[in-house]
């Protein structure tokens, strides 16, 4: 009797390593601000990826950051950052934000100056450019791609057991490290049965997101549940008004075969996260 093997686990790895401080140089032009004050303007930056961080960061020479906007922090957030203990407060036009940029205690990033991005943190510069093009929420991944492609095939939605989206034009979105996202022209959602929720989130990728949640209160599914670009960026144009689910919390049936629902990040919080 002839077995067959078990199909190998798919891992889906990044190849700079998840256990350790991360650095390597970056040729762009980045700029930050806070308002219309110009924190910083390097053509020197550095990526740099924290241990258990799935996103980089920039950070600077200190000679390419205005630092006489900078303070010692007043109450430094010792340790939030890889080990670092040295903080600083961004004082811009009178307000303060505390704890806006640091420095790592490593030899090799000795003189380099860290900031948190305000999208994220809620502090720090809130306007982001590489060369002349405005970014979102963190720094683009070298080592991310995001390809929008054009498909035929058949992909259905069922939320609650019921169908509410019936499309043979998708535009499949593949991401690196995440499930692939089927995005389904309007005219084939039920969008009855939805309604939208006020929610907003950046993506460098792709752009900013409007979001839906199945309207009124009896759907297991979870809010925001849907989403669509309006607006997005160049290199995810293909998707622009067109409508996707997260896989993790609907039965998406791709040419009549169910997809299983994938256990990512957003499993279980799909609420624009």
């Amino acid at each position: 009797m002839v077995t067959t093997p078990p199909a190998p686990a798919v891992e889906r790895r990044h190849p700079v390593r998840d256990t350790a401080l991360t650095w390597e140089p970056s040729e762009r032009r980045v700029r930050g601000k806070k308002g219309e004050t110009l924190v910083v303007d390097s053509r020197r930056p550095v990526l740099v990826w924290e241990p258990g961080r799935a996103v980089p960061l920039y950070v600077f020479p200190r000679d390419d950051v205005r630092t006489g906007l900078l303070r010692p922090a007043a109450t430094p957030d010792t340790g939030a950052h890889s080990g670092s203990t040295l903080f600083y407060d961004l004082v811009v036009d009178g307000v303060t934000e505390p704890n806006a940029a640091w420095t790592f205690p490593v030899a090799e990033l000795a003189g380099h100056i860290a900031f948190e991005w305000f999208e994220r943190a809620g502090v720090g510069p809130d306007h982001w450019y590489e060369e002349e093009e405005e970014i979102f929420v963190h720094p683009r991944d070298p080592y991310a791609r995001v390809d929008a492609l054009r498909s035929s095939r058949h992909v259905q939605i069922k939320i609650d057991g019921a169908l509410v989206a019936d499309t043979r034009s998708p535009v499949l979105l593949f991401e690196t490290r995440l499930p692939v996202r089927y995005y389904i022209p309007r005219e084939d959602v039920r969008l009855e049965l939805f309604a939208p929720t006020g929610l907003r989130t950046g993506c460098p990728y792709k752009g900013t997101a409007e979001y839906w949640s199945v309207a009124g209160t009896d759907s297991e599914a979870p809010a925001n549940v849907a989403w669509s670009y309006p607006d997005p960026v160049p290199a995810a144009g293909a998707v622009k008004d067109l409508i996707a689910f997260y896989n993790e919390a609907v039965d998406i049936i791709v040419d009549g075969e169910r997809l299983e629902r994938p256990t990512t990040g957003f499993t279980g919080r799909p609420a624009g996260g």
